[in-house]
């Protein structure tokens, strides 16, 4: 009987979330939205809550965030990340001083002490990966200029939980600075050691991957990066960043061959992680909280855009863009959620839980909207003309905005060089002279 309430559940949320997905797909609009609105609505507190597939779907979420981050990390190679990392190095710090400080003003402004503080900075701090990765997938924008600037900034961000989350976890549980430093420090060398091994023998890890039959390489494929990223958590490092790193690893034709299998795959538990995000939130605990939410959201939506505008002038991307990678990293999600959730476990402050929620379903909304429209909206905002004129520029009018042949042929003529003027500066000559001898 049990198993058959799970059929039906489970049954259920694939076809609900298929049909969200063609509406999203006849409106030209990220399903991400609506799926994250359909498990609030089925959730705690919600229309209809449901029971006895949540422990299937929770295991099926985490797995999406595994093959999302999967296969952004095979879309490049080892030496892209190592020099994405050296280059983009600066955009990380800007990013962490531009979003992380929000939230721990926040904290300190609502009177929840220091360590909540630094809790809530990490909600603000770090983008959703997960998130960002879909939409870069449903926007057809993996191939851009700027997609790689976005990576970047996320992987540095995932890599910087690796030292975060040891803290954070130290903080909250109240352990000495011994153990602590001992946690952090097994957390580096973690991360470290598998970004070692995806660089330097990730064509070695490659033709052991290899396989003609697709059967057979997923099932290896698959199969190592769930070892690798349950390893990479267990050792108190991200397990998206064990994920990312497995992608990395693998190149040429097994990139390509595991690409292919597993996209349906990707689609099918990413599409399950949003649901779980939502299922997992009660309607009711968001209107309490839902202003200083809406505030903290807006604010770091903006500070988002702009860590990505910079970092993507920096690396020379145009203004579309720069603007398509400010509006990309808006969205947070997972990783603010298990920071949160360790807080709301220790009981540092009984509104953090709440507050976490209710800002990380705002920006996960708004993310792909940023996302979408960003670029529009930028470069609109950036044409609109000055409402007054400089004194020094005349108002342009249909006769200054073009020269006829004729006009042109008679400037021509009448600028001729001077003694003592720079060879082939021509200055216009003065008004009331002659004209000079026309040429035979």
């Amino acid at each position: 009987m049990h198993s058959a309430v799970f059929l039906i559940e489970f049954g259920a949320i694939i076809l609900a979330l298929g049909l969200l997905g063609r509406v999203a797909g006849r409106l030209k609009f990220s399903p991400i939205p609506l799926y994250l609105l359909a498990g609030l609505a089925f959730g705690e507190g919600g229309l209809l809550p449901l029971g006895a597939s949540e422990e299937f779907v929770a295991i099926g979420a985490e797995i999406g965030v595994i093959l999302l981050l999967l296969m952004l990390g095979l879309e490049y190679t080892a030496t892209d990340l190592v020099t994405n990392l050296k280059t983009q190095y600066p955009s990380g710090l800007v990013d962490f001083a531009l979003n992380a400080l929000p939230g721990a003003v926040a904290a300190l402004l609502l009177g929840w002490g220091p360590v909540a503080a630094v809790v809530l900075a990490g909600v603000t701090w770090i983008s959703s990966s997960g998130v960002i990765a879909k939409v870069l997938g449903d926007l057809g924008w993996v191939g851009n200029r700027e997609t790689p600037v976005v990576l970047s900034i996320l992987v540095l961000e995932d890599l910087a939980m690796a030292v975060y989350l040891p803290i954070v976890t130290a903080l909250v549980a109240g352990v000495g600075i011994a153990q602590g430093s001992l946690t952090l420090a097994i957390a580096l060398g973690v991360a470290g050691l598998v970004l070692f091994v995806a660089v330097r023998y990730g064509r070695v890890i490659s033709r052991f991957v290899s396989s003609d039959d697709p059967e057979k390489l997923l099932l290896v494929v698959l199969g190592l990066t769930l070892l690798v990223a349950g390893i990479a958590q267990e050792l108190q490092v991200s397990a998206a960043v064990g994920a990312f790193l497995v992608g990395i690893a693998l190149s040429g034709e097994v990139a390509e061959g595991a690409h292919t299998l597993l996209s349906p795959l990707r689609d099918l538990f990413a599409a399950v992680f949003f649901v779980f995000f939502g299922l997992h939130t009660d309607p009711s605990s968001i209107p309490p909280v839902l202003l200083p939410a809406l505030a903290l959201a807006l604010v770091t939506a903006a500070t988002k855009v702009a860590t990505g505008y910079w970092a993507a002038k920096r690396a020379g991307i145009g203004v579309k863009g720069r603007w398509r990678a400010g509006g990309t990293l808006v969205a947070r999600g997972e990783f603010s959620i298990v920071i949160a959730g360790l807080a709301v476990t220790a009981g540092i402050e009984p509104d953090l839980g709440p507050l976490a929620t209710a800002y990380v379903l705002i920006l996960v909304v708004i993310g792909p909207l940023t996302a979408r429209y960003s670029e529009t909206v930028g470069v609109r905002l950036a044409a609109r003309p000055p409402k007054t004129p400089g004194p020094a520029t005349a108002p342009e009018t249909a006769e200054t905005r073009s020269l006829t042949a004729e006009d042109s042929e008679a400037f021509r003529i009448s600028a001729t060089p001077e003694s003592g003027d720079a060879p082939g500066m021509p200055k216009p000559a003065e008004a009331g002279s002659p004209e000079p001898p026309q040429s035979p």
